[in-house]
């Protein structure tokens, strides 16, 4: 069984259908990443995902006591208040602090336990959100934009340590992302999405889609060669063939 899939996915917000009969499935620890447009539901399908958003129609269907880590968007922390990363790490619940310092460790940043949070840097607080959502231990790890506002070198980094979790950890990633040359390297798998999914396949194959180019252009698949890299895992799904023929 998938770890988390949807069949037949709408969803309308304020009145408008911003998502139609999306149908994804992920798998036991696979790197997934979602593409488009501004508007085109890349974060109103992670909201539906994780259960924040009720289907219009469709359904979501999730695996018997599935342990998501979500990383969002952004955060706002008062910048006055003073709270250090560990203590920020311990809310609503306090955590033993093995645990605390494993899930920094993981994330890449074990030195700023003691750290303020309103001192970090943008890279520094996007890896303690990805320490908060390692806290439980995930089958899954769910990140929206988590690099916006970071430099492409920052961003990179990121991304690598995200494959750093997924090989400590066997969880499966999903990420939605601006980032296309950067984030479609470190991809097993790509959905291209536009109010529907209009194109689906390894990176290689969404990049040289018709629809992905159109919504694109084609300036990523030179950037796409440049950063692509082999990967020396394999999993066993069924979602490695091509679904861009745009019927739909």
């Amino acid at each position: 069984m998938s770890l988390i899939s949807t069949q037949n996915l709408t969803l309308v917000l304020d009145g408008q259908t911003v998502l139609e009969n999306v149908n994804i499935a992920i798998e036991k620890g696979e790197i997934v990443t979602i593409v488009g447009p501004n508007g085109s539901g890349k974060s109103s399908l992670l909201r539906a995902l994780i259960g924040a958003l009720k289907p219009a129609s469709g359904s979501v269907t999730r695996a018997d006591g599935l342990r998501i880590g979500y990383v969002p968007q952004k955060l706002q922390i008062d910048a006055t208040l003073p709270l250090t990363v560990q203590g920020f790490l311990n809310l609503p619940h306090r955590h033993p602090r093995a645990v605390v310092n494993d899930a920094l460790h993981k994330a890449g940043v074990g030195d700023l336990a003691k750290r303020q949070m309103a001192d970090l840097s943008g890279g520094q607080f996007q890896r303690v959100l990805l320490a908060r959502a390692l806290l439980n231990a995930p089958d899954i790890l769910i990140l929206d934009e988590a690099t916006q506002g970071l430099d492409q070198p920052g961003a990179a980094a990121f991304y690598r340590q995200i494959e750093e979790v997924r090989r400590e950890m066997g969880c499966a990633v999903l990420m939605v992302s601006h980032d296309l040359h950067v984030v479609m390297a470190a991809s097993d798998r790509v959905l291209c999405l536009n109010g529907h999914v209009c194109c689906e396949g390894t990176p290689e194959i969404v990049a040289d889609a018709p629809e992905y180019r159109a919504l694109f252009g084609t300036g990523t698949q030179g950037a796409l060669a440049l950063y692509r890299h082999e990967h020396t895992h394999s999993h066993d799904h069924t979602h490695d063939h091509s679904n861009c023929d745009g019927a739909h």
